[in-house]
């Protein structure tokens, strides 16, 4: 299948966003991925539901959103209320990780499950076919601009063996440090979407960024 491209709002130029949501609604993207986080589950503050449905009233793209909170399943109402088509969750944040994506789903969007670096995907063996998406980060989460964990290939490439056993159609996203020398390695262990934030907003010209990230 085609390889999905989600740049991540939050290496956008918050002073210009209607700007960069205008270059995102030009471009080839697919989707615009956008990390919510409380400052607890992550060490960052982000931004929340206001900027979410501010961001839907003037993006084409579908957007991804992505929970780096505690306690998600509190704001799954919210989370569609505000536009999103799909609601990611952490595996270390959810309790009752089952009825949680259950929730998701009866809230009428699409649900993915995310791991932090040091979590085995050996974790995910029990929900492999009750989620679209698992996301799998390649950095540490809580900061933009960080260099890529190499382990992170592996971590795909298992992933897509036990999903591929269990017969199942969910995506493979991966978010930290990706770039288009390293695109390529992603999509051959696996990964299906890509996330890429300052290598997009920060390049002289972004819309040629997503397309080079879309080769692959």
């Amino acid at each position: 299948m085609e390889t999905i491209i989600s740049p991540s709002l939050l290496s956008a130029d918050f002073k210009n966003l209607q700007t960069d949501i205008a270059m995102i609604n030009r471009s080839e993207a697919q989707w615009l991925h956008m990390d919510v986080m409380d400052g607890v589950f992550v060490p960052n503050i982000s931004f929340g539901f206001p900027v979410i449905s501010a961001v839907k009233s003037i993006c084409k793209k579908p957007l991804d959103v992505h929970l780096m909170i505690v306690q998600p399943e509190r704001y799954i109402e919210q989370t569609a209320k505000s536009g999103a088509m799909m609601m990611t969750v952490h595996q270390e944040a959810c309790v009752h990780l089952h009825r949680t994506l259950q929730q998701i789903h009866q809230a009428g969007m699409k649900a993915g499950v995310a791991l932090n670096p040091s979590t085995s995907v050996s974790t995910l063996e029990d929900i492999l076919c009750d989620a679209d998406m698992f996301l799998l980060m390649s950095v540490n989460p809580g900061f933009g601009g960080q260099q890529f964990i190499p382990h992170t290939l592996d971590k795909i490439a298992r992933l897509r063996r036990m999903l591929n056993e269990v017969h199942s159609d969910a995506l493979i996203e991966v978010d930290g440090g990706v770039t288009s020398a390293n695109a390529h390695q992603l999509v051959e262990a696996g990964a299906n979407v890509l996330v890429s934030g300052s290598f997009v907003f920060k390049a002289d010209n972004p819309e040629e960024a997503i397309r080079s990230l879309m080769k692959y």
